[in-house]
């Protein structure tokens, strides 16, 4: 199991440093409202990433990868909570300084946008099988798998807000502001309506 275990560690890596919503979200959060709002949206994109490795190892997550019906529901909310995120950044009045958004809020988008996203369930319901060695429990494994993942996400995750906020008095602050939140919000829209739009 420690061989499988091993080999999964740079796919897991990988997985990590592909930019996405989570890189997105992260960025958007330290730059509007500081390091400790990202670290809030990083546990909350955690615990999703944790939520959909149980999934997989009890084999919903399976369903939902076999189910046309289940990929496509999940996938449309996906894309909604990405373009409702999306546009709250880019219809937000230039000239209002935003106030921090409450911790609950943070804590909800990064749960949220990592549970609507099939593509973890597809993931994971694909890839554990073939670490898992022949006659292994397929849960600890998972598991194993799965605290990896959050592992190097807490670790990748926080040191990007921390790079983000400490570039933010001279990149963010003043006029720049509004240009990161827009950009920061039209990358989640598009982010939303490729969700939609793409075959499985």
């Amino acid at each position: 199991m420690l061989h499988a275990w091993l080999a999964f560690i740079p796919v897991a890596a990988l997985l990590t440093v592909t930019p996405g919503v989570s890189t997105a979200l992260v960025v958007r959060s330290a730059a509007r409202d500081g390091q400790r709002a990202a670290r809030v949206i990083i546990l909350g994109n955690s615990l999703a990433i944790f939520a959909w490795a149980v999934l997989a190892a009890v084999g919903v997550a399976a369903v939902v990868a076999a189910s046309a019906e289940a990929y496509a529901v999940v996938k449309l909310v996906g894309a909604v909570v990405l373009v409702v995120l999306g546009l709250q950044a880019l219809l937000r009045h230039r000239d209002v300084t935003p106030a921090p958004e409450p911790a609950g809020g943070h804590l909800r988008d990064g749960l949220l946008t990592g549970l609507a996203n099939p593509k973890l369930g597809v993931f994971f319901a694909a890839l554990f099988p073939q670490f898992v060695p022949e006659g292994a429990p397929l849960l600890p494994m998972a598991l194993a798998m799965a605290a990896t993942i959050v592992a190097l996400d807490l670790a990748y995750f926080t040191a990007l807000a921390w790079l983000v906020t400490r570039a933010r008095r001279a990149f963010v602050e003043g006029p720049w502001a509004r240009r990161v939140e827009q950009l920061t919000g039209a990358v989640l829209v598009g982010l939303g309506v490729r969700l939609a739009l793409e075959e499985r």
